[in-house]
């Protein structure tokens, strides 16, 4: 198993492949239709009372879809319950010059003051991305795979670019599960492609337990 460390030492280099492996990625798949599926019909009550917390508390739509780049480079929209107020992209020429310096390093701030109070309590729980499961169910992304990534993201994977978009992206993932926000994106990247590389069976598994114990405790989420 190639490690974290030595993929974020290494330099990349052109001509990065990835495994095939169709019998895991059918039975990967049959396991995301019976997880989404169930868990749908599970959470419903919690979707309805996030529905009306957030209609209540702050105006406008409940859900709100992210632009994200998929496996082959197929673009597609990420569903999430919305945690920021309606006018979050205009507010942006509002932000301070540390928090662009911030935002255009990550992609994210880690105190944003567009989240609603909803919002935030949303992001703590991880409960904004429980929409993602539709997502899980039309086959759009796995319960486990590197988090989606707009398409300007995909240039700092350099080389790697093509072994990401190899795969499906995920709800949860090796990255996901272990620090997220508390880490950088360079080790972000790292992460991910040690992920694509050793992908299997007990590894899904192992990254599944370590997300509901992430999600329980609250490490990492922003």
């Amino acid at each position: 198993m190639e490690s974290v460390k030595s993929i974020n030492k290494s330099a990349p280099s052109s001509g990065h492949t990835t495994e095939q492996k169709p019998v895991y990625d059918f039975f990967k798949r049959i396991f995301d239709i019976i997880c989404s599926s169930a868990a749908l019909i599970i959470l419903s009550p919690v979707f309805l009372i996030l529905t009306v917390a957030i209609k209540t508390t702050d105006k406008g739509p409940v859900f709100f879809t992210h632009r994200r780049v998929g496996k082959d480079g197929k673009p597609l929209n990420i569903y999430k319950f919305r945690s920021m107020v309606t006018n979050a992209e205009d507010l942006i020429k509002q932000f301070t010059p540390e928090q662009k310096a911030e935002y255009e390093r990550n992609f994210k701030l880690e105190d944003d003051p567009r989240v609603t109070k909803v919002g935030k309590f949303m992001r703590r729980t991880s409960l904004d991305e429980l929409p993602q499961l539709f997502n899980i169910l039309k086959g759009d992304i796995s319960i486990v795979g590197p988090r989606p990534v707009m398409e300007i993201e995909t240039e700092i994977y350099g080389n790697y670019r093509d072994m990401l978009l190899s795969v499906k992206p995920g709800l949860t993932g090796f990255w996901a599960a272990n620090g997220r926000s508390c880490t950088t994106y360079t080790r972000r990247r790292a992460m991910e492609i040690c992920y694509i590389k050793n992908r299997s069976v007990c590894f899904d598994l192992k990254i599944i337990l370590k997300t509901i114990t992430s999600v329980f405790k609250g490490e990492g989420a922003v």
